[in-house]
């Protein structure tokens, strides 16, 4: 048995990570533009500081962190229910359900509106299945150590 490939999974999650960012950026910047403005207003935010260098460097890294994390349950799941794309869309599924789970309890607590809940779960549903497949598809498995091959024959 090959165990998870580090090197592949930090590899492939950057990659993911990259397209969580580009689907991030136009669904925030064009979008969902709007709906983050009225939010600002609605909670006595200051739109400027929601849209600064500081706030969207952290969101880019947290991009590339999840698409990480994607490929690594991909990794980790891989095994039990083979390689390919529909490993990659469960891998992916999961990881969109625990999170939007999260943001709809704080949502239910008014901290967002039900419309910017609703757009934002079905571009981050696009962005988190493609990020995943993208990432699945890159990533290998390692190699088996020489000791476990020579036991397995």
């Amino acid at each position: 048995m090959t165990g998870i490939n580090t090197g592949k999974v930090v590899a492939a999650g950057l990659l993911a990570g990259l397209v969580a960012n580009a689907f991030d950026f136009v669904t925030n910047t064009y979008i969902l533009a709007a709906d983050w403005q009225a939010l600002a207003t609605a909670h006595n935010m200051d739109p400027a500081v929601m849209t600064s260098p500081a706030v969207a460097g952290t969101w880019i890294v947290v991009d590339f962190l999840f698409g990480i994390l994607l490929v690594w349950t991909y990794a980790a799941i891989r095994p039990r229910l083979g390689a390919g794309p529909k490993t990659a869309i469960i891998a992916g599924l999961a990881i969109y359900a625990s999170a939007t789970l999260v943001v709809f309890g704080f949502t239910m607590m008014g901290m967002l509106t039900m419309t910017l809940f609703v757009k934002g779960s079905i571009a981050s549903i696009v962005s988190t299945l493609v990020a995943s497949v993208v990432g699945a598809s890159i990533y290998k498995e390692a190699d088996a150590p020489a000791a476990a091959r020579a036991y397995a024959r």
